[in-house]
């Protein structure tokens, strides 16, 4: 059979406050239209669904819209796995009817030992769990590592193997050797320590999500697939995609995602950012980091520089800034305390104090002064 690999959704994740879901919807229908093109059997969603466990309502409406189509429309098998970013119960609501149009939405590590058969191949689906699931489960308090766990999950897997089909699993965790991003929570936390892969090698393919990036993983039969949209800066170079999978005779194939609106890294100077020559080649609707290369302090920069760039998700300075010259600290001693303030705020932050920020200042200094605790000067 083939099948369809993609993971890593977060339907509702922003980007520095910048909302995601046109390039989320762009993206699933890229991802649609490959599976209608490479004729796939099934399509495996390898866990994070959502961005938070309690997902906002649009994020709910936009991911049960997503599902629907193709699986009540397109009329594709689904096989989705729970992530560490999702609710496991919130995602379970409707699994055991979900079933009746080929939905298989597996959130409970007890449930991931029956396999899903489609064609050729049987499909274990093993959610995100934490140690102490496995523990109850195996009633085996020794379990405290995951190779451990996975050891003892695999082992009791392969029982369940028919002779006759090809085996995946479909899991959601940190496999050793990987490499992450940025927007990727890592998984090494109170014993949840990577996976060795050689406990994946009785599967013929494993279908893995957290990881963002498909290369954070170069194994044959163990793979990412990665994010469907770039999800932070340090995903600007990475290539958004799926992977098609055919079971007989097996073999691999990278489809890539084009990005609706692309992260951009600008390192520059302000005089260069403000040139026509380049700011004009930059799409007013693409996410662009900048590090700037001037020390010079800049009045308002980072206002002026949205007004070439507007979707800037971050400034930082790649070679520091220029200490305040002693003849200008001089002249500030004086200064009205606000003015200070507004004064102090832009050379640290590179931008004016906006409404609120003053109020606070002004309303601060003046609680000092009817206290007594402020003297002028």
């Amino acid at each position: 059979m083939r099948f369809l690999h993609t993971a890593d959704w977060h339907i509702g994740k922003k980007l520095h406050g910048f909302d995601l879901i046109q390039e989320q919807k762009d993206a699933f229908d890229q991802i649609k239209a490959i599976a209608s093109q490479q004729h796939v059997d099934a399509i495996v969603i390898a866990g994070d669904l959502f961005d938070r466990a309690v997902a906002s309502e649009d994020s709910v409406s936009l991911l049960n819209q997503m599902l629907m189509e193709l699986n009540l429309k397109e009329h594709y098998p689904l096989l989705a796995i729970s992530g560490n970013h999702d609710s496991a119960i919130r995602l379970d609501t409707g699994s055991y009817w979900f079933k009746e149009t080929q939905f298989y939405m597996q959130t409970h590590f007890e449930d991931a030992f029956e396999p899903v058969t489609i064609q050729d191949t049987q499909f274990f689906l093993l959610p995100y769990f934490q140690p102490q699931m496995a523990r109850n489960f195996f009633g085996d308090d020794s379990l405290t590592k995951m190779d451990q766990i996975m050891a003892k999950t695999v082992e009791l897997m392969e029982q369940k193997f028919a002779p006759d089909k090809k085996h995946v699993l479909v899991a959601h965790f940190f496999a050793a050797g990987s490499s992450h991003t940025d927007s990727e929570t890592t998984l090494e936390v109170g014993g949840l320590n990577p996976v060795p892969v050689d406990i994946l090698t009785k599967f013929d393919y494993t279908a893995l999500g957290h990881l963002h990036d498909k290369d954070a993983l170069k194994q044959p039969t163990v793979r990412y697939a990665g994010s469907p949209v770039k999800f932070s800066t340090s995903e600007a170079e990475t290539e958004k995609g799926v992977w098609i999978v055919d079971t007989e005779p097996y073999q691999v194939q990278w489809v890539p995602l084009r990005p609706l609106h692309d992260i951009r890294i600008l390192e520059h100077s302000f005089e260069e950012l403000t040139d026509p020559a380049l700011y004009r080649t930059i799409p007013d609707e693409d996410y662009v980091a900048i590090r700037l290369t001037d020390t010079a302090v800049i009045s308002d920069v980072m206002n002026r520089l949205r007004h070439y760039y507007p979707r800037i998700v971050s400034l930082s300075r790649l070679n520091g800034r220029e200490t305040l010259a002693a003849k200008d600290q001089d002249v500030r001693v004086n200064m009205d305390p606000q003015a200070l303030f507004d004064s102090f705020f832009e050379k640290m932050t590179d931008q004016k104090p906006t409404e609120m920020q003053e109020k606070i200042v002004r309303e601060s200094f003046a609680e000092l002064q009817r206290g007594g605790s402020y003297e002028a000067n």
